[in-house]
């Protein structure tokens, strides 16, 4: 996604055109390149971070649809073994489930199944994924997303995630419900992200 920038410019006409930030010499030009720099560095992150927003935001629509077909509780995944036979796994044994149908899983297990399996476990999307669908259940409605916390902090969210599943009381629905709300937190970001760049744009 390209992001465009307008920014209005007011100059008489009788004037010579102002020399641009580019065509200056010595520390000033040194100044002005270091700073067009950093300000294209900027808008490559931004453009980065919305296109992987909208990447996880299908993501997020793809674990709602396993939580659809089949949901679980007290274990990552049900799956059907060699014999035909459902089995569950737990997160320790994940990688049993790698090549074997599908039957059910959890929040987590739905989330690590939409981005690909056990092997994708690690990986920054369904690591971002879960940011995501923990901001959508524990954080304020419109506060910026937090991202890449710290290993222990990530483990802690995942428990949550994981006793918020296993709640006796919880229904498939409420768990679509806030993968829902994980799509829809993506999308706000995105747009936060972009309100940050066109005010940038115009200081």
């Amino acid at each position: 996604m390209t992001l465009e920038f307008r920014v209005q410019h007011d100059v008489a006409t009788d004037a010579s055109p102002a020399p641009t930030r580019s065509e200056r010499t010595g520390l000033r030009g040194f100044l002005d390149r270091l700073a067009e720099r950093r300000a294209a560095a900027r808008v490559r992150r931004v453009e980065a971070r919305l296109q992987e927003l909208g990447e996880l935001e299908h993501l997020l629509s793809d674990a709602r649809g396993v939580v659809e077909r089949g949901w679980i509780q007290h274990a990552w995944f049900a799956y059907l073994d060699e014999h035909g036979r459902m089995r569950k796994a737990t997160s320790a044994a994940a990688m049993d489930v790698q090549g074997r149908p599908l039957v059910a899983a959890c929040l987590v297990g739905a989330v690590v199944s939409a981005a690909g399996g056990p092997h994708a476990v690690h990986s920054p999307r369904v690591q971002h994924s879960l940011d995501l669908v923990w901001h959508a259940l524990a954080a304020d409605e419109g506060a910026p997303v937090l991202w890449c916390p710290a290993p222990d902090v990530r483990m802690g969210r995942v428990r949550d995630l994981t006793s918020w599943n296993d709640a006796p009381a919880r229904t498939s629905a409420e768990v679509a419900g806030l993968l829902l709300t994980a799509e829809r937190v993506a999308v706000q970001e995105s747009a936060r992200l972009q309100d940050v760049v066109v005010a940038r744009s115009r200081a």
